[in-house]
């Protein structure tokens, strides 16, 4: 007895709706790991440039006896001065803003495409012959930079916003606000809002205290951090004879 045309018509679309949906499943697997290691690239490559600004601020030191200031973070990249170092003194809120790309001869962005952010000891960051010298008075003063050995920073690094203490005095912090970019500066010069995360406010709130925050990763905090010790800075310092 031959088979109705219906009935064949009905029977490959069941056996098109099975490959489909087999499709759908192999492809849905796929995609997600996919996703998965383009950010992991993205933190691996934003993690190098963390370290890249570590040396070069280390470098910065050693050339001149000083961190650099801050560079002014609401200026777009297209306008004279972005990405420039200001002119010291960087006291008060003067001491945060975005890491002075072009003054230290870096990438101006992370792998999100937002500008990494930059807080400075003040102290560790003034004029040699200004005398701060954080709080304490070495005799003789030094004369190739701007802190001494006794010199304490001021800044601290908590494993949650008013949690325990991971550094304590440190004399400057790099901050890349991670792939949601919550606080972060854009080459716009506008900052992105600060999200709903107190960890992640700690780290985008322009100074305003003295606190900043790194943990591993969650579904609402991605910020990567990294900081110069004061006794990697200054094991630095005494090897190239600048101190004491």
């Amino acid at each position: 007895m031959p088979i109705k045309r219906h009935d064949t018509r009905g029977f490959t679309l069941i056996e098109m709706a099975i490959v489909l949906l087999i499709t759908g499943l192999l492809l849905g697997g796929l995609l997600i790991p996919f996703g998965t290691r383009i950010a992991q690239q993205q933190r691996q490559d934003t993690q190098a440039r963390l370290d890249a600004a570590q040396e070069a601020l280390l470098g910065h030191v050693l050339a001149t006896g000083r961190f650099p200031c801050p560079a002014d973070p609401t200026l777009a990249s297209t306008t004279a001065g972005a990405g420039l170092a200001r002119m010291p003194p960087c006291t008060g809120n003067l001491s945060s803003g975005a890491l002075p790309w072009a003054t230290l001869g870096l990438r101006e962005t992370d792998a999100w495409g937002n500008r990494l952010s930059y807080r400075v000891s003040s102290d560790f960051a003034d004029a040699i012959d200004s005398n701060t010298l954080g709080g304490c008075s070495p005799n003789p003063a030094p004369l190739h930079a701007s802190f001494a050995l006794c010199s304490t920073a001021t800044l601290d690094i908590l494993a949650a916003s008013g949690g325990t203490t991971i550094a304590i005095d440190v004399p400057a912090i790099i901050i890349s606000h991670g792939a949601n970019g919550a606080g972060a500066y854009t080459p716009q010069g506008t900052q992105n809002f600060a999200g709903n995360n107190g960890d992640e406010q700690e780290n985008s709130d322009n100074g305003a205290d003295l606190s900043y925050v790194d943990h591993l990763p969650t579904p609402d905090y991605d910020d990567q951090l990294v900081w110069v010790s004061n006794l990697l800075l200054m094991n630095r310092m005494v090897a190239a004879g600048l101190l004491p």
